[in-house]
């Protein structure tokens, strides 16, 4: 995963701001996402990537998004690997992007 973000987000939201807001970390630097957003939705929305393609000069957005694959792996602070597309982002999450 590259800490480079991109100048459109991958994902943008269109729906369910009525939930609450919550602050988590990328890299140190404070992000906004809502709960019940996944970790994934979480970085797409903030313009973080999750894999450039193998196949092609563009950012992947994960492959499966239903943890079956290796696509998405990410890790916290303290050391923790989840899988982006099937865990939930939480208040205070410290991701680190690398």
């Amino acid at each position: 995963m590259s800490e480079e973000r991109s100048p459109q987000p991958q994902f943008r939201r269109v729906d369910e701001e009525h939930r609450p807001a919550i602050r988590f970390f990328i890299n140190g630097k404070p992000s906004p996402a809502l709960l019940g957003d996944t970790v994934l939705t979480s970085l797409l929305i903030n313009g973080y990537k999750i894999r450039i393609s193998e196949f092609g000069d563009g950012p992947r957005a994960g492959f499966c998004n239903m943890g079956a694959c290796q696509d998405c792996w990410v890790t916290l602070e303290e050391g923790t690997r989840l899988r982006a597309c099937s865990e939930f982002i939480r208040d205070g999450m410290r991701i680190i992007i690398e």
